[in-house]
């Protein structure tokens, strides 16, 4: 099982871009998927979460600006980030809880990180 991120780019202060992220591999089922970041010189933070049931929440500083979403049948998460400020530059990380077929539990994957560097 992988998870794979796509979407890494330079923008302009108040512009968009969508992340996206895809779990690939022998999956029975993914539960809660996120999206996670790290600033240079800074811890990792959760962004934004979303469940099974497509229920989300969202960091403070990404409220009414990101927004996450998941297709089930395809085994992705998106993060739609817009009105970019220079302070959301950093490395996203995707991550999911996912049952492999035949697994008892769920275990956490992490994608390989995207770079996201937003300019004023």
């Amino acid at each position: 099982v992988q998870l794979q991120a796509f979407g890494r780019g330079l923008v302009q202060e108040v512009g968009s871009l969508r992340l996206s992220c895809a779990a690939s591999g022998s999956i029975d089922s993914i539960g809660d998927m996120a999206w996670y970041r790290q600033a240079p010189g800074k811890q990792r933070e959760l962004v934004a979460s979303i469940t099974s049931g497509r229920s989300t929440n969202y960091a403070d500083s990404v409220k009414g600006r990101f927004t996450i979403s998941r297709d089930n049948a395809k085994n992705t998460v998106y993060l739609q980030m817009n009105s970019l400020k220079p302070e959301d530059t950093a490395v996203y990380y995707c991550n999911a809880a996912i049952r492999r077929s035949a697994a008892p539990t769920y275990i956490n994957y992490w994608g390989q990180g995207t770079l996201v560097t937003v300019s004023s």
